[in-house]
């Protein structure tokens, strides 16, 4: 029995794996994985301003959610165009995508958090005024999804180009301007003011969308593709304030109450964020369900 075990214990064959005659192994002068995906800037923009072992997973964190961010606000802008198309199929598999996103970037506050304050407090100083609120793929994602701010877009005055882009989000339809424009399309009787308004302006409820939002959730089967994108839109909203109330948690988790390096009142700024929502009336309407 012991030689039987000695036996399986000594085979190694089984973890070395040879390669394949077909893969490729000489790429002069060919398109390789690395320049594909332009690794080498990508790798090579962790400058790090102490010298603190933490400070690079407070960079890498930073920076992987940046591109989470910027695919977010693709998926919603092409969200947009396919709702304004009557391509609901595909609108309802780019919001699901958004939705696995806003988890993603949920989870990424959990490895944040094992950087005690003692850890950032290393560092922090460093930062000087740079804060997440000056975040352009964050500022951009939220304007896409409605909750438009002209003194947020603001912030990015320094950047001709970032500011541009911003403004030309801040005054364009969002998400929920066009799902509305969509039900009035179908029949519901939609009041003016929401259809056609300035959209640099905060969305306010209103009780005609409650009124239409009712409707569709009496009758799901008569009016499926609407109560389906509903519910798509419900699933943004619940992802992304599971990302907003990790993200108040890890903050106060690491520094307390003490101010954000952008300026802001910290965690209370934070916690104000919570309040906010995107599609206020799918959510009032369930009280009267």
């Amino acid at each position: 029995m012991n030689e039987k075990v000695k036996g399986s214990l000594g085979d190694t064959r089984g973890n070395f794996r040879e390669l394949e005659d077909t893969i490729h192994t000489d790429l002069k002068d060919r398109m390789s994985y690395g320049e594909y995906l332009h690794l080498a800037k990508i790798l090579d923009a962790q400058e790090l301003h102490s010298d603190q072992h933490d400070e690079m997973l407070f960079i890498i964190i930073h920076q992987a959610s940046e591109l989470w961010l910027k695919l977010a606000g693709h998926e919603v802008e092409a969200a947009i165009r396919n709702i304004q198309e009557d391509d609901f199929r595909h609108a309802f598999k780019v919001i699901a995508r958004v939705k696995l996103i806003l988890m993603q970037l949920t989870q990424s506050w959990s490895i944040l958090s094992t950087m005690t304050p003692v850890d950032y407090l290393k560092f922090r100083d460093t930062l000087g005024p740079a804060s997440g609120f000056q975040s352009y793929g964050y500022r951009r994602l939220e304007f896409l999804l409605g909750n438009k701010s002209k003194a947020a877009a603001a912030v990015h005055r320094h950047d001709d180009d970032v500011h541009a882009d911003l403004q030309r989000v801040l005054q364009a339809p969002g998400l929920y301007d066009v799902v509305l424009g969509k039900l009035s399309d179908v029949g519901f009787d939609i009041d003016a003011d929401k259809l056609d308004r300035d959209f640099s302006l905060p969305y306010e409820a209103n009780e005609s969308v409650k009124a239409a939002w009712h409707a569709v959730y009496s009758e799901p089967d008569r009016h499926f593709e609407l109560y389906e994108l509903a519910e798509k839109l419900v699933d943004i909203e619940d992802a992304f304030q599971n990302w907003r109330f990790k993200h108040m948690y890890t903050v106060q988790r690491i520094i307390g109450n003490r101010m954000g390096t952008g300026g802001s009142s910290g965690v209370p700024f934070l916690k104000k964020a919570i309040e906010t929502s995107f599609f206020p009336e799918l959510f009032m309407v369930r009280t009267d369900l």
